[in-house]
């Protein structure tokens, strides 16, 4: 089960600071989305709606249709998990005790699934949460988001605590478990390089704003790095964002975002540049540089 998620005018302030200055996207659903930002960019404040944590300021917000705040239909299918147990109290609790308060409040929560993945993150179930390491603290919250199997399941910043091997071993549960269990996942990370293969599309928040919101492939083909002469670099910028420059004597590299055809592209190695791609994370880093926005 998918469930779309959809956003219109949305906008939300905190003690009259605004936190989301009206963005509009709509998720169709049954996907793997990316939501990156710099820190305070709104990331948690967006996710933070959707799972009814907080109700917008003004615009609308619908998850399969319906306003998710305080309805009791959709929050039971809205899964949001953080980086780490926030809740007073919850550290004092027991892994097994914990993994089954998250049971009884998941309709569609798959135990046996949930007793693999606490093996494969080695979780000792008899442990208190407070004497757990940072990643194993970061490993109890995915597996609650993955065992809830949610139709809106939601990784804020919840992985990052895990150490390599565990990460790419959560990156692989995500995938395999989606294929088999298809519903809508978001993920939200400053780890974006590593993460980036897994997205279908892409959400960037800059200040408040949606900066961009595409699918993750035609993203990367609007990212274009030019090296060569400096003049003909030069002769292939007219009409594209230039995003960074670097000069060094009579060669130019230039990182570039817009639409650069075929055409373009014979011409650039016609005159001596050679053309690259660019990674989404440079993307991401040179769209929203401070002296850009």
């Amino acid at each position: 089960m998918t469930y779309s998620i959809e956003a219109r005018d949305l906008r939300l302030d905190y003690r009259g600071s605004p936190a989301l200055r009206g963005i509009d996207f709509r998720l169709a659903g049954g996907g793997i989305y990316g939501l990156i930002g710099r820190n305070g960019s709104g990331k948690t404040s967006l996710l933070s709606l959707v799972a009814s944590l907080a109700k917008p300021t003004a615009g609308t917000l619908l998850v399969d249709g319906e306003d998710p705040f305080e309805n009791p239909r959709i929050m039971p299918d809205v899964c949001l998990v953080q980086d780490r147990i926030k809740d007073s109290g919850d550290e004092i609790w027991k892994v097994g005790s914990f993994l089954r308060t998250a049971a009884a409040l998941r309709p569609r929560w798959d135990q046996e699934y949930a007793d693999r993945l606490v093996d494969l993150f080695e979780l000792p179930r008899r442990k208190r949460i407070s004497s757990l390491s940072l990643g194993k603290r970061s490993a109890l919250n995915i597996i609650v988001g993955l065992a809830s199997r949610a139709p809106v399941t939601i990784f804020d910043e919840a992985y990052v605590g895990l150490d390599a091997p565990s990460r790419y071993a959560f990156y692989d549960e995500v995938l395999a478990d989606y294929m088999a269990h298809p519903r809508t996942v978001i993920m939200s990370s400053h780890l974006v390089e590593e993460v980036d293969s897994l997205f279908e599309e892409v959400l960037i928040l800059d200040e408040g704003r949606l900066l961009v919101h595409e699918d993750t492939d035609d993203l990367r083909s609007r990212g274009v790095s030019l090296t060569g002469p400096a003049q003909a670099v030069d002769d292939l910028r007219h009409g594209l964002t230039v995003l960074n420059e670097q000069v060094l004597g009579g060669t130019k590299s230039i990182t570039v975002y817009g639409d650069l055809d075929e055409d373009a592209l014979s011409r650039a190695r016609a005159a001596g540049v050679e053309a690259g791609p660019v990674r989404l994370q440079d993307l991401f880093v040179h769209l929203t540089r401070k002296d850009r926005r």
